[in-house]
């Protein structure tokens, strides 16, 4: 897995997710993309919102749950580090919510 920086902001970034043999349909790009917006609270306190989607739809399949999880918890654990985050991602019957709390 590799991934690039399309843009960033003050509040936000967003990432080009890659995987190899997985990729966009339309495009024959990255797979999806993980944006991150940062919830700045007050002087120190940072709260991450996170979503990941996936476009490939053979990420879409249950078997591949595994899969989609590991790679949207590496994602986090790489571009977000130990702040307080919500995830959403968004992979067709494989689209789930968590959390992470440092």
């Amino acid at each position: 897995m590799y991934f690039t920086k399309n843009f960033r902001s003050t509040t936000a970034e967003e990432w080009y997710v890659f995987l190899p043999s997985y990729n966009d349909p339309n495009s024959s790009g990255a797979v999806g993309k993980a944006i991150i917006h940062y919830d700045l609270q007050g002087n120190r306190d940072i709260f991450i919102n996170t979503t990941i989607i996936l476009d490939d739809p053979k990420l879409y399949e249950p078997t591949l749950y595994p899969l989609v999880y590991a790679v949207s918890d590496e994602l986090i654990n790489r571009l977000v580090g130990y702040a307080n985050t919500l995830l959403s991602v968004h992979a067709g019957e494989n689209s789930f919510q968590a959390e992470y709390v440092r």
